[in-house]
């Protein structure tokens, strides 16, 4: 069976439409174009319903050949949502109060989406988490309401079937998949108490081993939760208003891993600054985070919050897998230039490098081939308009908004998983008549009265660093984790510091210096030069402070217990004189 074609909902000034494609996206003929101008728009998670709101009513249609499946008299509709498996829509609007209502009006509505009955009106003051969780069976449904934790079951919302209430819970995630549901719970700290992010399983909330996991930590106004695919693991992105250092415009983030096993950690970012983006792969076995002042670094980590592969630096502030996870795309939008790195996630390899300046959405199309990006009211007023793009940087389809209009949204639709296969990466750039956009390579300014020099290497602002493969002498180094190359240059180190070569200025007597006492950092070419040199200067007739008599006096006593090994042979007594001289021309005299 051929994979669907998916669809991309375009919302403007001018109107709501449908496109099918890509690679050229062209107006979908079963859909009936809406000249008004739509408040919003959204596909059901199957993509087998569209639904948006006019200014008039709400409608439902079936994209496949649109035909209305309900309509509403909901003019104010601000937002919409289907439940998992099409049983419900919710729809919300902006609380207000008026004379005749002044305790306001229930402003969250749930309906029955086939008959089109109201099922429940609800109070839903804030946009932040408007819309109730389901799991993807809907055998659970959950919101938050003062600060607790509100359960129902089998879409009853006539009576609560669990309440979780702790210390002011202020922010909830959903497990994805099926049953057992488990959800993620966050809780800000008070009083000198650390704030708190703790894994349950519906409906064990009571006793104190009911939790899965609890990862604890100050410095938090806010949090953003994210599942795994697998509800295996979350990631916890904890953010302040401000950082008080004065070091970061954007306030001070932590990230923290939870697993539902139990195990907990603070991930380990190998940069200070701002946490910009945090994606997991779809495979639920590593994630990617982009970190750190510009340019920003980003890597990617496996379960164990072990880094699995450095991008190097690049000016970037957002990371985006493909719905397949072959492919990773790291980009830089808003206040960046629009740089896209296309990389192979198996082999870290890099595909292309587009840019699309001005660009305020990116979004992947369900077959994992081609994404979109758009330049959108009111984020940008002005060259608002779409670009459908192929991977590998070819530019396949431009579309620029008319002059007066605007363009608001663009949305593609969602399909199920598996409706797309993953297939092999391409790197040669896929054919278009537009061409590509790859980034040229930027050259520093030089004065017109200097350009008929020769360049030279000027100094950066920034060293970019690249990717870690890429760098010098990391063929060996690639296949290793973050601690065993740890331990590897520890090894190293001390075998470094046990051996040192000597010989005589004269090239007769040469040998190996073995360090055969606990205190082997005493036995540095550092310390050994300032011996010599405090030395020097007692014989100079200069007068050495106390503790660096105290310092000369110990070093060579200690100094007797480095053994002396000749070329070839086992090491011998202890030897005192010189001089002797390591390589590189320091003479060092004991």
């Amino acid at each position: 069976m051929a994979p669907p074609v998916p669809l991309l909902a375009v919302r403007g000034s001018d109107g709501t439409s449908l496109l099918r494609g890509p690679p050229h996206c062209e107006p979908h003929a079963a859909f009936q174009r809406d000249c008004r101008p739509s408040r919003c728009v959204t596909f059901s998670t199957d993509g087998t319903l569209f639904g948006w709101c006019n200014g008039q009513n709400v409608s439902i249609v079936n994209p496949s050949d649109g035909a209305v499946v309900s309509t509403f008299d909901l003019p104010k509709t601000a937002l919409l949502e289907f439940s998992p498996l099409n049983n419900i829509l919710v729809t919300w609007q902006l609380y207000t109060k008026t004379q005749d209502s002044p305790q306001g009006e229930a402003n969250l509505q749930l309906w029955e989406l086939r008959s089109g009955r109201l099922i429940k009106a609800l109070y839903q003051k804030k946009v932040e988490s408007w819309c109730p969780s389901w799991s993807e069976d809907e055998k659970i449904c959950v919101r938050i309401v003062n600060n607790e934790l509100h359960f129902y079951e089998d879409n009853d919302f006539d009576s609560i079937a669990n309440k979780l209430h702790m210390q002011k819970v202020s922010d909830f995630a959903l497990s994805p998949g099926g049953q057992p549901s488990k959800v993620a719970v966050y809780v800000p700290g008070s009083k000198g108490a650390p704030s708190f992010v703790r894994l349950y399983q519906y409906p064990a909330f009571g006793g104190p081993t009911a939790a899965l996991a609890n990862k604890s930590f100050f410095k938090a106004d806010r949090v953003m939760m994210q599942w795994n695919k697998k509800a295996s693991a979350v990631l916890v992105t904890a953010s302040t208003e401000v950082d008080k250092t004065g070091a970061s415009y954007y306030g001070e983030q932590t990230l923290h891993y939870l697993g539902v096993n139990g195990e907990t950690a603070l991930v380990q970012l190998s940069k200070n600054g701002p946490i910009y983006d945090v994606a997991w792969s779809p495979s639920s076995t590593e994630f990617c985070v982009v970190y750190g002042f510009m340019p920003a670094k980003a890597t990617v980590f496996n379960l164990k919050c072990d880094p699995v592969y450095d991008f190097g630096t690049g000016p970037r502030n957002a990371a985006y897998y493909s719905p397949q996870g072959h492919i990773l795309i790291l980009a830089g939008f808003g206040n960046l230039r629009g740089q896209m790195e296309v990389w192979d996630v198996k082999n870290y390899k890099q595909v292309s490098k587009p840019q699309a300046p001005d660009a305020t959405h990116f979004s992947w199309c369900p077959d994992g081939e081609h994404i979109v990006t758009a330049t959108c009211s009111p984020r940008l007023r002005v060259s608002n308009g779409y670009k459908i793009w192929h991977y590998t940087g070819s530019v396949l389809q431009k579309w620029d908004v008319t002059a007066g209009s605007e363009l608001w949204e663009v949305r593609w639709q969602s399909l199920p998983d598996g409706s797309f296969p993953k297939r092999p990466i391409k790197y040669q750039a896929a054919p278009s008549q537009l061409g590509s956009t790859q980034a040229p390579p930027t050259q520093a300014y030089r004065p017109p009265a200097l350009r008929h020099l020769p360049a030279t290497p000027s100094s950066k602002l920034h060293e970019d660093e690249p990717p870690q493969d890429l760098r010098p002498g990391a063929s060996g180094e690639k296949s290793l984790s973050k601690s065993a190359l740890k331990n590897q240059r520890k090894r190293e180190a001390k075998k470094a510091a046990k051996q040192v070569r000597l010989e005589s200025p004269g090239g007769g007597v040469s040998g190996v210096w073995c360090c055969d006492w606990s205190l082997s950092d005493v036995c540095t070419f550092q310390k050994l030069k300032a011996i010599e040199e405090l030395k020097e200067q007692q014989a100079s007739g200069k007068v050495l402070q106390k503790n660096q008599v105290m310092f000369v006096d110990n070093l060579t006593l200690m100094s007797h217990k480095l053994i002396w090994a000749h070329e070839g042979q086992t090491p011998g007594a202890a030897v005192i004189g010189g001089p002797w001289v390591v390589p590189g021309g320091t003479v060092i005299t004991l």
